[in-house]
């Protein structure tokens, strides 16, 4: 709940700074370079960072706090984060010096355009030190989530969004839409975002008496383990995020496509962030402290709950976002150079993002069952066949459908993923479903067509309203479908047993 809760600050504010950024940018090759330059450096976050520590890191640190102390975890976290840094430094100085190469892989689709290639790359350049702030965030997380502290780690993303809507209004009032000197403006943003996140957990951990410091990096025998269970991790971890960004090599072949499949991925991203890595990320240490300590029956437990709770929130908003994409989309980015062709669009790949959301959610939660017992090797393999997957369906696609192409592939590779490793925990016996699991699941995918077809009736009946040029008619009416949404949902659930709330209110007064 603390970790959900915060995400979901940090998405509303995202989607305040996405809703400006759209009206500032638009969908034109200013556009286009920023996300690329953006995305560049939370590609490699993704990867070094949420990839290989929160796989890696975390159950050893876990490990290390349950058998030997405080001091024994806080020597082998003071050696993580100073062999991380001494690689995250050389890393950059080397991409930073080969960005005009690396911008050939990431986006050869500007090459008919120089000057946008040569924005982005710049851009690229000045953004991308962001990696070292935020990696060594990712660490510092995981050690505050290892003791049982949640709140600051998970509200510090929300500090890079308040800088971003700052940095926009200032642009938005300087009267500058879509020209490079907003992109530049932006790219410094990202930095000085990531910098304040870093000094919140540094606080944070240092009010916990947490003892976390510099030492001259050696490749002990605690780091060499380390670095066996970080390199798979860096895959399995990053699947999703792999995906995503072959989708925007394969879309910058058109123009628009990676500004459109941005925005949609921002949509389906925000339930993602507030259900599936909240969950993975409460989930990971406390699996590693209950198999260290022989609780079978209770990390049994720990996973099934974990699963309905998921698919509780997910299966939803999955629902919804296809009921609703075109309504969505618009009543959130449709301001200023952002149009009604965009909106369309960019709902176009909404829709089987949103098909696919259910299986990236199970990804986080299926994924613990792994790294907590340091097995880092088997999510790699199926993230290996899930990317082949995503490649070889983008690129039969987008030569007909373009970017809703790429949208499709990534979610049939999502579900492959997804189906691997549960069937894989299944099979060995980690993953045991009991009669709750069982009778809950298709109970609350009746909830959520039921509701699906109350907001798909709602929208028929209020006309044009949903779309309508008028702003604040818009999204009105989409509020008004959300709320209709939300409570057809929990009367549905309720009735027919998927969910109990009663139960769930007194989990929450017990925790309290």
């Amino acid at each position: 709940m603390t970790v959900g809760g915060a995400t979901a600050v940090s998405r509303v504010l995202g989607f305040a700074r996405d809703a400006m950024m759209a009206a500032v940018l638009g969908a034109g090759p200013v556009a286009d370079a920023f996300l690329v330059a953006f995305r560049f450096p939370n590609l490699f976050r993704r990867l070094f960072a949420e990839g290989a520590f929160n796989s890696a890191f975390v159950p050893l640190y876990a490990k290390e706090l349950e058998g030997g102390g405080e001091e024994a975890a806080s020597r082998f976290a003071s050696q993580a984060i100073s062999g991380l840094l001494t690689v995250l430094l050389i890393f950059t100085a080397l991409l930073e010096i080969a960005m005009p190469a690396a911008m050939l892989v990431f986006a050869p689709g500007f090459i008919g355009d120089p000057t946008k290639f040569d924005l982005a790359v710049v851009l690229t350049r000045i953004a991308f030190p962001y990696l070292t702030f935020v990696s060594l965030l990712a660490l510092f997380s995981g050690v505050l989530n290892a003791h049982g502290r949640f709140a600051v780690a998970a509200f510090a993303p929300a500090l890079l969004n308040v800088v971003f809507i700052v940095a926009l209004a200032v642009i938005l009032v300087a009267g500058d839409h879509g020209g490079p000197r907003a992109g530049h403006i932006l790219a410094w943003t990202v930095l000085v975002g990531g910098v304040l996140q870093l000094v919140a957990v540094m606080w944070d951990a240092r009010r916990a008496g947490i003892a976390v410091r510099l030492v001259r990096p050696r490749f002990t025998p605690d780091m060499r383990r380390l670095v066996k269970l970080a390199i798979p991790g860096i895959f399995a971890g990053g699947v999703t995020q792999i995906n995503i960004t072959v989708g925007t090599i394969i879309a910058s072949f058109a123009s628009g496509a990676v500004t459109y499949l941005y925005f949609a991925d921002r949509l389906y991203q925000l339930p993602l962030g507030i259900v599936g890595i909240a969950i993975g990320v409460a989930l990971l240490p406390e699996l590693a402290r209950l198999i260290r300590a022989g609780e079978d029956t209770a990390v049994d437990d720990r996973q099934n709950r974990a699963t309905e709770f998921a698919m509780a929130l997910t299966l939803p908003a999955a629902v919804a976002l296809v009921v609703l994409a075109v309504p969505i989309v618009g009543a959130l980015f449709q301001h200023g150079s952002f149009t009604a062709a965009d909106t369309r669009q960019s709902a176009a790949a909404l829709v089987p993002f949103a098909v696919g959301l259910p299986a990236f959610v199970l990804i986080k939660v299926f994924s613990p069952g792994f790294f907590a017992r340091e097995d880092t090797r088997t999510p790699m393999l199926f993230a290996t066949i899930g990317v082949i997957v995503n490649i070889a369906g983008s690129l039969a696609l987008f030569p007909f459908i373009a970017h809703v192409g790429i949208a499709i592939a990534t979610s049939f590779a999502g579900w492959l993923n997804a189906g691997l490793l549960g069937f894989t925990l299944w099979r060995t016996g980690r993953l045991k479903p009991d009669a709750a699991l069982k009778r809950r699941l298709p109970l609350l995918l009746l909830a959520s067509v039921m509701m699906g077809a109350v907001i798909w009736g709602l929208a028929f009946l209020l006309g044009d309203l949903p779309t309508s040029d008028a702003g604040l008619v818009r999204i009105a009416a989409v509020a008004v479908l959300v709320l209709a949404g939300l409570v057809a949902y929990a009367g549905f659930a309720h009735v027919t047993g998927a969910v109990d709330f009663r139960q769930m209110a007194r989990m929450l007064r017990r925790r309290g």
